[in-house]
């Protein structure tokens, strides 16, 4: 009898360990930002006070709940479950949405010159993690 497995392979494991430790990463940028003290954020350059400052509460909300669906969806890909799939599809929603007021609204290369980098790269991981979960779901890793 040939069986099949659905047992994940290293692969598996090495990607959903570095997809958590991206999102324990965003973590920590997001609590930096959350409880910059006065010093710190008066020792940026102007325009980033002014970025900080002006920060209306949706994308802060946005940058919250993206990076702790991000982090739940990646905890919930090593536990391989299912819900990782609309976890990573919030995620990458909203990740999208911060990105826009970034991007589009805020002027981020006024704020931040060409250091498109870290928001670029917050993108395609985000869209690459959820591909991921959906392939490990089709294939039956994900219960």
């Amino acid at each position: 009898m040939n069986k099949t497995s659905n047992r994940p392979s290293v692969n598996f494991l090495i990607i959903s360990s570095i997809a958590l430790l991206w999102n324990i990463m965003g973590a920590f940028a997001y609590f930096g930002q959350m409880f910059m003290s006065h010093k710190v954020l008066s020792s940026l350059p102007k325009p980033e006070q002014d970025y900080f400052i002006n920060m209306p509460i949706w994308v802060t909300v946005s940058f919250a709940a993206a990076v702790f669906s991000g982090l739940f969806g990646a905890i919930s890909l090593l536990l391989k479950k299912k819900h990782a799939v609309y976890l990573f599809l919030i995620s990458i929603i909203l990740i999208l949405a911060h990105q826009y007021y970034i991007f589009f609204i805020q002027d981020h290369i006024k704020v931040e010159g060409l250091e498109l980098i870290l928001p670029l790269t917050t993108i395609i991981f985000g869209l690459y993690l959820l591909w991921f979960s959906i392939k490990m779901n089709k294939k039956g890793v994900l219960n």
